[in-house]
């Protein structure tokens, strides 16, 4: 019996939805021994790899591509395949937690899943919000756009006085 790691758990998870998937397997099957690495916040990466019947287990050597929340980066075949997957395979997460955790608890864990995922945007934007409203009115270290938009149209305004000015004094000598 394997240890519990995040390793693991990302790969029964991954072999419960390709288990439903007999074509996501046969196309994952031309790749076995190849690697990649999944890259999730607050995770250390995972270094996983293709093995036989196209599931995924624990290890391998120099991945062939990096799965992120992002998506899918890298220039070889295996990554190319796993961006076709991402595209193409949907899991339903409260489905698969239901048959370990049973239906009421895999609905509040999606449900909580997804407050704090939320959770986390907002406190993102407010976080970004109040270092930019810092950085602008108590430091003067930013201007804000409409400013310079402002002083671009007075300098603007400035030249065109200043060329003017110029055209004069030519005219006078």
């Amino acid at each position: 019996m394997k240890k519990a790691t995040p390793a693991v758990a990302f790969c029964f998870l991954a072999n419960q939805l390709l288990s439903r998937e007999a074509w996501a397997r046969a196309r994952l099957e031309g790749f076995r021994g190849q690697s990649f690495e999944v890259r999730m916040p607050f995770l250390g990466p995972l270094r996983l790899q293709v093995g036989e019947g196209g599931r995924i287990e624990e290890g391998g050597v120099d991945p062939a591509a990096i799965v992120g929340v992002g998506g899918v980066t890298g220039s070889t075949a295996l990554a190319d395949e796993l961006r076709h997957l991402a595209r193409h395979l949907r899991p339903d997460v409260a489905e698969e937690l239901s048959k370990i955790f049973g239906d009421v608890a895999a609905e509040r864990m999606v449900g909580a899943a997804g407050g704090f995922l939320r959770w986390q945007a907002d406190a993102a934007r407010r976080l970004a919000e109040a270092l930019a409203d810092f950085a602008i009115e108590e430091r003067g270290v930013l201007v804000r756009r409409a400013e310079l938009a402002d002083l671009a149209a007075r300098l603007r305004d400035l030249e065109a006085r200043l060329e003017r000015l110029a055209q004069r004094a030519d005219r006078l000598a």
